[in-house]
Parts: C-alpha cells; structure tokens; sequence
C-alpha cells in the first residue's frame, strides 16, 4: 500500500501488504514495465527495508519497497511567466493555462511555453524532475494541463487516460441554438495527409465520442458543458462543426468574429483522476477566463 505521508517526488515507497516476490510486486502493484525492472537492477535503484535487493527476492508483509526515480531534467530553457499552478503534489502539477500560450517548444514557439514556466518553477522548489504532459490543448484553448513528474505518473495516468478513466469536461460558446439539452456525437475523425493540420469526420478515421449538454442559450449562440470520451487532437472543434455549430473564435472549424473574442472559446474546465499513487480522488476546476465571460455578457 502507498503511505501519503511516505511519498516523495524522487522516491516511490510502498508497504507491502502480502508475501510475494519483489519482482510481482514492481510489475503488478507499482506498474512498472519488465525493461524498468532490468534498469533497477543495473542502477540498483530498487530498496527494500533501505538495501538492494534483486527482482526474484521475496517479500513479506510489512516490508518498504522504495524506487528511487532518478532523471536528468529536461533540456527546457527556465522562465518566470507567473503561471496559474493550482496544485502540485510528488507526482503531479496542475496548471491553469492561459490562452495564446503553447504547452511544450516547437520551432515556431521556442519560448513562453508551459514547459518553460513549470521548469522554472521546480527549480526554484529545489527539485530535480524531468517533467512530461500527460494531456495537451490547443495554443488558443486554455484549461487545465497535468503535468507528470516522472515516468511512472505519466505512465498512470495516461494508461488511465486511454482507459477513459479520467472525467474531461470542457465549456465552449457555440454558433447558432443548440436544440437539445443533451446530446452524443459518434463520429470517427480522420486524418487526411500526414502534414495536414485539419481533421475531418471520415468513417476512415478513429472512433471519436464527445458528449454535450446546454448550460445557457443566448443570442443565435449556445454555452455548452462537453465531456470527451476519445481524445482525439481538435475533436471537439471538429465535432461542434459535424453538427452545424461551429465554435465562436475557430478560424479553422467554427465562426470567427474578432469584435466577440479572438480565439475559439473552448476552456479545459474540470478534470477528475486517481492520484497515480495513492489512488485518492482529486477534483479540479478552472474558472471561465475572462475573455469568454465577456463573449457570454455581450452574446446575452
């Protein structure tokens, strides 16, 4: 069993509450894969009661199981951008992302990325994290960013990701009323070219799942709260624009209109996950930026 109190950000502990093998436990309890087990074995990165000990050992119950994670960080040039972290615990950060702001450098955006505000953060915590997303939005989309402090988050939560086991809900502002209060889009979205930007649906592409319901019906426009099944790069955009309401702001699926907001007006709301360790709930929520609250105010 993990102990809260027993966890820290470079060292995985865990009580075991069986007899069994060390081997067993890494694998089926900790999650780690068979080629992890062999770099433990190599670095002798893997205590138990505080000495090494080979995979095939066998454990007792009561007996402490420690992984040491050690990482070079990542090669992210450190920025003070005063980032909106919401939480920060020894395996995971949770950024509010602003809009216009890229997760991790591209060629085209080197710099002012979430990647180079969250490195400048950890090494003034005096920590030594080689940081990974678990989840990534669109430069102009802002919400909530998971960001893993080690392989074996990161690996957790995006087992649990592809497993829909992590709640996704987003708030966009669309074109044109909505009918329904609720409502389900299944509808494959495909890639056309290798270089292309643009998805599209396409019974060739991958199942697709986006979930919607009404939250307020304004002037020829429509708040919806969406829940994704899939997540599919821009499924939302391309989802909203399949059934006739595109997303204020969209220049590439949706109705743009630069006097009502200068970006699509999509917000990674709320997201609900297992704490990769302890398996404790946490909830988060980030408020509706100030821009889309004004694109609300002036469409009522």
């Amino acid at each position: 069993m993990f102990k809260k109190e027993e966890q820290k950000y470079n060292i995985i502990s865990y009580t075991s509450d069986e007899n069994s093998t060390l081997k067993e436990i890494l694998l089926d309890k900790l999650n780690f894969s068979v080629r992890s087990l062999s770099k433990m074995k190599r670095e002798q990165t893997v205590l138990v009661n505080g000495k090494f000990k080979k995979p095939s050992t066998n454990i007792e119950k009561g007996d402490l199981i420690e992984v040491k994670i050690e990482e070079d960080m990542a090669n992210f040039t450190p920025e003070d951008l005063n980032l909106d972290i919401i939480y920060d615990d020894f395996d995971l950060i949770m950024v509010n992302k602003p809009p216009f702001m890229v997760v991790h450098p591209t060629k085209s955006h080197s710099d002012n990325t979430i990647a180079n505000g969250v490195t400048d953060y950890i090494i003034k915590k005096n920590e030594k994290v080689k940081i990974r997303f678990v989840n990534r939005l669109d430069m102009n989309t802002s919400g909530l960013v998971i960001v893993a402090k080690n392989a074996y988050a990161h690996h957790t939560l995006s087992t649990d990701m592809s497993e829909d086991k992590v709640d996704k809900k987003y708030i966009t502002v669309v074109k044109g009323m909505v009918k329904d209060d609720f409502g389900t889009i299944n509808a494959p979205i495909y890639r056309q070219t290798e270089d292309s930007i643009k998805r599209i649906v396409d019974e060739r592409g991958q199942e697709s799942v986006t979930h919607y319901k009404v939250i307020e019906r304004l002037n020829d426009a429509t708040v919806l709260e969406v829940k994704l099944e899939t997540g599919r790069t821009h499924q939302i955009r391309v989802h909203m624009n399949h059934i006739g309401h595109g997303i204020i702001g969209d220049e590439l699926y949706g109705y743009v209109d630069e006097d009502l907001i200068n970006r699509q007006a999509l917000h990674a709301y709320s997201l609900e996950f297992e704490q990769p360790r302890t398996k404790e709930k946490l909830k988060f929520k980030a408020q509706v930026p100030e821009d889309m609250k004004k694109l609300i105010e002036k469409l009522r």
